[in-house]
């Protein structure tokens, strides 16, 4: 892997977002396959279902944050690699388990169909468990810290908590509390994990606290942001343009950005939180321009 380099400023933020989500792509998918066992290492079955579950593609956006947050602090791509393979695998984790029948029930993720229905759901769910603990793994790679840093992301006061929450509002009126608690349940269940990774790119290149502080506040934005876009496509895209079946949200009587505050308060709330993320940048300078580009790209994607 090279080290870091910047994308120029003048080039459009789509193209310069798809340019470095590519560039991050295959460093994660190398530092992915490198992590991950064979699919005819035994139990084959279940390394198929690994493999199938995390090498089905998608934007790759946590591994493309932590490489974006090493740069930014100056570290060389080689420190982050094994993070850029633990935030993928706890991800890809948490979607094979959200898609299971007990859970989201659905049928279709990145274009193709679920683990649980390519293979079965014990094969899913065992795939998941096992995702989860090779995240761990690669993790440990860096530091003890960084373990711990990926643990509080995944655990009940992370992603996991979040989706509890999730479930338990699904389909119960909306209160006078109602802002406060899906806040909560994205703060855990979406913005946890792209926080930490932004964490984990800054603890690979050896950053100062104060660094951390800046990219901690970056990461926690960006990520309400990403879950209030992704409101707005539940609401507004075709399958084909997600990758997942659209409007389950709304049919499943979820708590969402969109039932709250409609379409336009919805995206006015996303340019909120991006203002929020790109101020957090100020004291990186432009070593940071990776991260701004990333922050756009996930107010203004169309997938």
């Amino acid at each position: 892997m090279r080290p870091h380099s910047s994308i120029g400023l003048t080039v459009a933020p789509v193209l310069a977002a798809e340019a470095f989500l590519s560039e991050a792509a295959r460093q994660a998918e190398l530092s992915l396959d490198h992590w991950l066992p064979s699919a005819t290492a035994a139990p084959a079955r279940l390394h198929q279902a690994m493999r199938y579950s995390v090498m089905a593609g998608g934007k790759r956006l946590r591994p493309a944050l932590v490489l974006a947050a090493c740069r930014a602090c100056l570290g060389a791509d080689v420190l982050c690699a094994p993070a850029l393979a633990a935030v993928e695998l706890l991800h890809t984790y948490t979607l094979v388990h959200d898609d299971l029948p007990a859970m989201d029930d659905d049928d279709l993720r990145r274009g193709r169909p679920t683990c649980h229905k390519a293979f079965d759901e014990a094969t899913a769910i065992l795939a998941g468990d096992a995702l989860q603990t090779l995240a761990f793994q690669a993790c440990a790679a860096i530091s003890a810290e960084a373990v711990t840093t990926l643990a509080l992301a995944a655990g009940s006061l992370g992603v996991v908590g979040g989706q509890q929450e999730d479930l338990d509002a699904e389909g119960q009126p909306h209160g006078d509390d109602a802002a406060d608690l899906l806040v909560r349940i994205h703060r855990g269940k979406t913005a946890a994990l792209i926080r930490a990774s932004v964490e984990l790119g800054a603890l690979a290149a050896g950053a100062a606290p104060a660094v951390r502080q800046a990219l901690v506040a970056y990461g926690e934005a960006i990520g309400l942001a990403f879950q209030v876009a992704d409101d707005c496509l539940d609401a507004t895209a075709s399958a084909a343009e997600l990758g997942k079946t659209p409007g389950k949200d709304a049919a499943q009587g979820k708590l969402t950005y969109v039932a709250l505050f409609g379409l336009d308060g919805a995206r006015a709330r996303a340019k909120h939180l991006l203002d929020e993320a790109l101020e957090a940048l100020v004291p990186l300078g432009p070593h940071a321009e990776q991260l701004r580009v990333l922050a756009r790209f996930v107010v203004e994607r169309t997938r």
